[in-house]
């Protein structure tokens, strides 16, 4: 199997800053696509900006905004082209257990991880549709299909992601776009690297590969999906936990 070769393909990744989706941004730039990364701030912007160098550049980009969505993908449009890959990868928490969990909790983090992925999609798919090519990959997460205690909003949005691409998958596959999830499971990040040692074993002891997957582990699921070994790949969910949650 050939290693994915993107050259003229322009992506764009939404939170790219760091973690996962700037792994993600890394391993589509390294493959040669013009990779358009976002983030909430200028300075997360700035600093995809300086990651990318010549293969790319960050944007700033507020996923519950319609009108921000709009502008990022008029603007990467004219700069580059439109996107032909899109990776919703942002995402947010807010968690309490339900009994506790006030509105504003719910609603902010399913405008944001679910409502965010349906507009970032939906101007997405103009230029695909015209172009008779795109691959959507949407990043859920384990939570999304086994559930987690005190994460009701974020498993519910995770969740919701797998039955839009499902969906979306149906209804564009005509016109040669995937669609597809990448659900992450415990991922060594700076949330999991900041845990005490007490917390991160009782992590490892649930997971059969006994080790946290890296950002590269999940880069590597979406860089396959992007690319034209993942071309007859649609409507599917790649889980990527070591074994976490075997479906």
């Amino acid at each position: 199997m050939n290693s994915p070769d993107l050259s003229g393909e322009i992506a764009l990744v939404t939170g790219a800053s760091r973690g996962i989706g700037a792994a993600i941004a890394r391993a589509l730039a390294d493959a040669g696509a013009t990779v358009i990364g976002t983030a909430t701030s200028d300075a997360g912007a700035q600093s995809i900006s300086q990651t990318l160098g010549d293969a790319g550049r960050g944007m700033v980009l507020d996923v519950t905004d319609a009108d921000s969505v709009a502008n990022v993908f008029k603007a990467a449009q004219t700069d580059h082209g439109a996107p032909s890959i899109v990776v919703n990868n942002a995402a947010i928490t807010d968690d309490n257990l339900l009994l506790r969990m006030q509105e504003p909790q719910w609603q902010s983090v399913i405008d944001a991880n679910l409502g965010g992925v349906y507009r970032c999609c939906r101007a997405a798919l103009r230029g695909m549709m015209k172009a008779r090519h795109g691959r959507i990959i949407n990043i859920s997460s384990v939570v999304g299909v086994m559930g987690n205690a005190g994460q009701v909003n974020y498993a519910a949005a995770k969740a919701g992601l797998i039955g839009l691409s499902k969906s979306l998958a149906r209804e564009v596959a005509s016109r040669g776009i995937t669609v597809n999830c990448v659900a992450p499971g415990f991922i060594e990040t700076d949330m999991t690297r900041e845990l005490p040692e007490k917390n991160r074993q009782a992590l490892l002891e649930q997971v059969p590969l006994a080790r946290l997957g890296s950002p590269e582990d999940v880069a590597g699921a979406v860089l396959f999906l992007a690319g034209s070994n993942g071309s007859y790949i649609t409507g599917e969910t790649l889980n990527i936990n070591g074994g976490l949650c075997m479906s």
